[in-house]
């Protein structure tokens, strides 16, 4: 028996609590705001988006989509995660004019939140509970490795000869050579900031906003540093340059920072690959985050996985249609939004409210941030995901685990997310196939029922692996009210995938007016030591 995991039964939540709620709300979305506002402007410009785009999307996700039906405590706008396939679709539609190419990206985000809207409409937020979760991290891994890849650049003051993650990664060292003693300087302590934060052993210093403190250094550095005029300087016998290509630049007036989608080339082979990847990838991080989410939330409230992405298919293609980038429900924001005591929808609203009057009020302070400073907080973003801590985690868990963890990562390093994906993907099938598993129950779950009482035993057959789990997952959310217990029974059941028993320990910790207890794995032999390791058993030989 793996254990008994206690749970609590879904229930929903009344529309915005205006009256009783907004003061807690006010104050986390102030706190978040001060977290997005740096966030935002340096995801948009690694995106090769304008700077405003970022804030567009997060004003939209805040002050619009909280009233859609959004995760209750979410916080909804631009993602790192998303860095690499905007880039892409800057640069290959644009075909070298990147005012071009943002354009018809922008059309493509149109076309993708469409789809995500078909999505949520046709009940897809389930393929959320799809995706292997060592798939997931290796290519969120990729996408760390890559954002570091591109900002170290930046953070050095250098621009870089090569384009692709590998070429980038292989010219940091020349790039360091060649470094602006002052630019980098500036991305340097900024990183170290972002860094020591954590460590700090008070309280009070931890709960600071990292990229606030960032930006309280680095703006001024930049004015000592006279970042706002063309000139040169001597260090150590070698000239170098400085200006303003060094500083954010922002456009002069709000209206002035909505663009409009170019669809001229919308249904060609390089869109569609854009539209594919916008709307699974963006549909399956921002599905996962709301689950995170979920599980942090302080009163166990579950979220509607569909209402939430059909609020999002919904912002995405309003904040595409008037320059904005790609938005997801973003896991960092979201847990800072928690921390800082948010109770409803409101504090998302509120974020976005700040964002908006930020941008109209004070764009010349905008204007007089470091470029260096928003990569050194991208480099720690991608730091995060591609952490050496991921690594170990996923190889706890076991070997095959951390095998599909690296394959999809240098995969998708070597090519793009979707090949990524889809080679970890046929990987996990592959090994579950090798482990036991048959193609005649790869997608379908064989659960037998047998109830006594109030408890209801699931017997599982076969294989419970992440191609079947919705069969299982059906079976429980059908459960009577009146089952008090719930008894997964895994006793013949060849091969249990990590993902099946991770989703299953979720589930768990969702309920709390019924007890969930997996049962049947004390004869299988598990990949590891990990609680939720997968599990095999060898089938008995048939006679002959």
């Amino acid at each position: 028996m793996l254990g008994t995991m206690l749970a609590r039964s879904a229930h929903g939540e009344s529309p915005l609590m205006f009256s009783n709620t907004w003061k807690s709300d006010l104050g986390s979305g102030f706190l978040v705001f001060l977290i997005a506002l740096p966030l935002c402007l340096g995801i948009s410009m690694a995106s090769g988006f304008p700077p405003t785009a970022g804030i567009l999307t997060a004003v939209i996700g805040g002050m619009v989509v909280s009233f859609l039906g959004s995760a209750r405590l979410t916080i909804k706008g631009p993602a790192a995660g998303l860095i690499v396939i905007a880039l892409g679709a800057v640069l290959e539609l644009g075909a070298g004019d990147n005012v071009v190419g943002y354009k018809r990206a922008l059309a493509v985000g149109v076309v993708a939140g469409v789809i995500q809207i078909i999505f949520a409409l046709t009940k897809a937020g389930v393929v959320g509970d799809l995706m292997p979760s060592s798939v997931v991290h290796g290519m969120l891994a990729a996408i760390g490795v890559i954002i570091i890849a591109k900002q170290t650049h930046v953070a050095l003051g250098v621009v870089p000869e090569g384009k692709e993650p590998l070429h980038l990664l292989a010219e940091i060292p020349h790039s360091i050579l060649n470094l602006n003693p002052e630019v980098f300087f500036i991305g340097a302590l900024s990183l170290l900031i972002l860094f020591a934060l954590p460590m700090m052993k008070s309280p009070w210093i931890r709960r600071i906003p990292g990229p606030m403190v960032v930006l309280l250094v680095a703006v001024p550095l930049g004015l000592l540093f006279d970042l706002e005029h063309e000139h040169n300087y001597f260090l150590s016998n070698h000239l170098f340059h400085i200006g303003p290509k060094f500083l954010i630049r922002l456009p002069g007036s709000l209206s002035s920072s909505i663009a409009f989608p170019d669809f001229s080339v919308v249904f060609g082979a390089i869109s569609i690959k854009y539209i594919v990847m916008f709307s699974l990838v963006g549909s399956i991080e921002s599905l996962l985050s709301v689950s995170a989410v979920d599980s942090l939330d302080p009163e166990k409230k579950s979220s509607d996985m569909n209402k939430d992405l059909l609020a999002t298919g919904i912002g995405n293609t309003i904040a595409a249609s008037l320059g904005g980038l790609p938005m997801i429900s973003e896991i960092v924001r979201s847990k800072a939004n928690i921390d800082s005591g948010a109770k409803s929808h409101l504090s998302n609203f509120f974020h976005g409210m700040f964002l908006l009057l930020s941008l109209a009020l004070i764009p010349g302070l905008l204007m007089k941030i470091p470029l260096a400073a928003l990569a050194g907080m991208l480099i720690f973003t991608g730091f995060r995901l591609a952490s050496p801590k991921e690594f170990l985690h996923v190889y706890k868990i076991g070997s095959e685990q951390l095998f599909m963890f690296v394959t999809t990562m240098i995969v998708t390093l070597a090519t793009d997310i979707l090949l990524g994906v889809g080679v970890g993907l046929l990987i996990k099938v592959a090994l579950h196939l090798k482990n036991g598993a048959r193609l005649s129950t790869m997608f379908k779950a064989i659960v037998k029922e047998e109830r006594i009482g109030d408890e209801l035993t699931l017997h599982v057959h076969e294989a419970a692996i992440f191609t079947n789990y919705l069969g299982l997952k059906n079976r429980l959310l059908a459960v009577d009210a009146s089952v008090k217990t719930v008894i997964i029974d895994f006793e013949n059941a060849w091969v249990v995938d990590h993902t099946v028993l991770e989703k299953l320990h979720c589930i768990a910790r969702s309920w709390t007016d019924r007890r969930l207890i997996l049962s049947g794995l004390d004869n299988h032999e598990a990949t590891s030591s990990h609680e939720l390791a997968a599990r095999r058993k060898a089938r008995p030989a048939v006679a002959v």
